[in-house]
């Protein structure tokens, strides 16, 4: 048993072993992790990735080369298991180990995974995860969009031994996911046994999920203190050699996070889909440049450096780092030669084939259920459709998208979310409403459809989630307002509203509503929203409400939204669910003859849209 020092008694001064340290660095690639010295004892190889979000199929580029997707990621995984243990050592005296872990967003709403929610458990992402063979999975805002019950379907089809990490969140009150944390499934952190050498994982999960996923009656608590916590039971254990895989949506979280803890050695991010790398690395293809070195480096509360890494996602690259303790469990180096994301792709020198296991439990089935959905073709557009996210540098929208403006795109999907509404209104013994709000994070192609088909698969492109079409009777006008201002109080953030029903004048250089992303808490109501128009009777003039007295609207949107997420309040009252995903309404509103019936004329869906949301000068 191994007892835990003082991690701020661990410094090195010896004059002979910085000497040491510098010898090996020229001879062998390795860099100092900290001012220390000393003799590495272990080398320990940390694979990652994060943000697979159910890619399993893959990618082709222009040239059509193949790349990404799950069954040539787990033959680059496999191969550096094996270099890792059998490959030329950083020193050939140390003991070596390896550990897997992914940093959360497993999977996501789409297509690909539709193909799982058909098929049932185990889902195809699940198997692709038990083929990879991981020792520790953190979980994700993604994992708990549709709903607790899912994610307990997603984790009963990985493999027992496998631990679903977050120190942070409490699913006592959600009974499939509690009975999985009393089975051991979903636990804060785990100890890993590898080449002779406990490791210990803490997992984190970002405070933003209630506004921004579907967690129902999980509670998620603050950050620091839960993983603190698991730190110091993990050394009273006899660990000495820790690493945090958290899903705090940004690397620049974790960075900070990193000044306020003690005792973690290296901390592996999810969630912003960062790509870091040095000079000179292979990036899979269209990618780059890089934000950042890999890896980053963090100063925790006592002043240790600790290296702070993340990829990209969509199965594109397994990233590799290769860290050598001495036998007290101080980081003492990290491998430069060895470290860094290795792409996954089908050609070039480091091209690699895929597993073939992976292609016929995995890749196969979901390939050929996306391929049907692409055969059936819905309607004809006779305009690009715009659903790219779009690129804003702080209020200055330098690519137009669902984010950041009103799109064509954007138009059809409230109007879809409209129209189902009113044709659902009466069923459900509620009023028909008169405008829609889709927020723009809820629309998730991130592309430009061209002219021509819409196929279903488009469909569950633009709307992958399984958010159901609702609506909310008479809001009050001062509420409709606070919720258009909600729309604009953060140019480029998922909670930007495409509207239908509605036409309205904002000014960006105008008082922003002003949001907390975790608490939702307001701490100035905005003054952004100008002009409002519903159905053409003006309601608001420069701000100021002008309507009838007493105006209330009835208004559409998906349960994500008016349970909060993105921070909308719609006050007390609750809303009514009628029944339909916004992706079936979106089929529905392509293809009955009261919609569109199978046209999208260039005239209702201009390039830009139509001017509902004007932005002022």
């Amino acid at each position: 048993m191994r007892f835990p020092l003082t991690r701020s008694l661990r410094s090195r001064t010896l004059a002979l072993a910085a000497a040491l340290a510098l010898l090996t660095t020229l001879l062998l690639g390795a860099i100092p992790a900290t001012a220390q010295g000393g003799r590495v004892d272990f080398w320990l190889t940390v694979l990652h990735n994060n943000d697979a979000e159910s890619k399993l199929i893959g990618f082709m580029t222009a040239a059509n080369e193949p790349y990404a997707g799950a069954a040539r990621f787990k033959t680059v995984v496999d191969q550096l298991k094996d270099e890792a243990l059998t490959g030329v050592p950083p020193s050939p005296s140390a003991d070596r180990g390896v550990v897997m872990v992914s940093s959360g967003d497993n999977f996501l709403a789409g297509a690909e995974f539709t193909a799982s929610l058909e098929k049932g458990v185990p889902f195809y992402d699940a198997i692709a995860m038990n083929l990879i063979g991981y020792d520790a999975i953190a979980i994700g805002n993604h994992e708990f969009d549709f709903g607790p019950d899912v994610l307990a379907d997603f984790i009963a089809g990985v493999e027992p031994s496998v631990p679903f990490l977050s120190a942070n969140i409490d699913v006592s009150a959600e009974p499939t996911l509690d009975a999985l944390a009393d089975a051991g499934r979903i636990t804060g952190s785990t100890i890993v046994e590898t080449g002779g050498e406990m490791v210990g994982i803490i997992g984190a999960t970002t405070p933003q999920l209630p506004n921004i996923s579907s967690p129902r009656n999980v509670v998620v608590n603050e950050v620091v203190p839960a993983v603190q916590a698991e730190v110091e039971e993990l050394e009273g254990q006899g660990v000495n050699k820790i690493i945090l895989i958290s899903h705090l949506q940004n690397v620049n979280e974790d960075l900070a996070l990193a000044g306020e803890l003690t005792g973690i050695d290296i901390m592996v991010a999810g969630g912003g889909d960062e790509l870091l790398a040095r000079k000179n690395t292979a990036l899979a293809p269209g990618d780059g440049p890089p934000v950042g070195d890999y890896p980053l480096e963090a100063i925790d509360a006592e002043g240790r450096s600790v290296p702070v890494i993340t990829t990209a996602g969509d199965f594109k690259y397994v990233g590799r780092l290769v860290v050598g303790f001495d036998d007290e469990g101080n980081l003492l180096r990290i491998s430069k030669h060895l470290s860094g994301p290795v792409r996954v792709v089908g050609f070039g020198k480091d091209g690699v084939a895929p597993d073939p296991e992976m292609l016929t439990q995995v890749v196969q089935p979901v390939a050929d259920f996306v391929a049907g959905l692409a055969e059936n073709v819905l309607a004809q557009s006779e305009v690009d459709l715009n659903g790219l996210r779009g690129q804003v540098e702080g209020e200055t929208i330098l690519q137009p998208g669902v984010r950041n403006s009103e799109t064509n795109l954007g138009d059809l999907t409230a109007d879809s979310m409209l129209w189902q509404a009113q044709q659902k209104a009466a069923d459900f013994g509620v009023d028909a409403p008169q405008v829609a709000l889709q927020n723009g994070g809820g629309i998730r192609n991130n592309s430009v459809i061209p002219a021509g088909d819409i196929t279903e698969l488009h469909t569950f492109q633009i709307l992958a989630f399984t958010n159901f079409v609702s609506i909310k009777e008479d809001i009050p006008a001062e509420l409709f307002k606070a919720v258009l201002e909600t729309s604009v109080s953060e140019i480029g953030n998922g909670r930007f509203g495409q509207w239908a029903g509605v036409t309205f004048t904002y000014d960006p250089d105008a008082q922003p509503r002003v949001i907390d992303a975790e608490t939702c808490a307001v701490s100035n109501p905005g003054a952004r929203v100008q002009d409002v128009f519903v159905n053409g009777t003006q309601i608001f003039d420069d701000g100021a409400f002008v309507g009838p007295t007493g105006w209330t609207v009835d208004l559409a949107t998906n349960d994500f939204t008016f349970r909060g997420g993105d921070c909308y309040d719609f006050g007390g009252g609750g809303f009514t669910t009628v029944g339909v995903t916004y992706q079936q309404a979106l089929v529905n509103f392509l293809t009955d003859p009261s919609g569109l019936n199978g046209l999208i004329s260039a005239a209702d869906y201009p390039v830009g849209g139509e001017g509902r949301i004007v932005r002022l000068p």
